[in-house]
């Protein structure tokens, strides 16, 4: 999947989990800029594994804090 899918797919996937896309920037942080609380990271992390099938282990968790982050993990994680 190259980068640019990924973009689009992952901000498919933060609008279903209710967040404007005018928000969304590479440098956002998911939990102070997007204002993302357990639950929406619960949901966050539900809608990422089906969308790209990957499987987020708890131990990667610390590695998605930004919009940037997590773009970075995907490219890393999906063939």
């Amino acid at each position: 999947m190259n980068a640019r899918s990924i973009r689009r797919n992952l901000y498919k996937v933060f609008r279903q989990t209710g967040i404007p896309r005018n928000a969304i920037d590479e440098k956002a942080s998911l939990t102070e800029d997007l204002f993302m609380d357990d639950i929406d990271m619960a949901c966050f992390l539900f809608y990422l594994e089906t969308r790209f099938k990957v499987e987020v282990k708890s131990d990667e968790l610390p590695n998605l804090k930004s919009v940037g982050s997590t773009i970075n993990y995907l490219q890393q994680h999906c063939a």
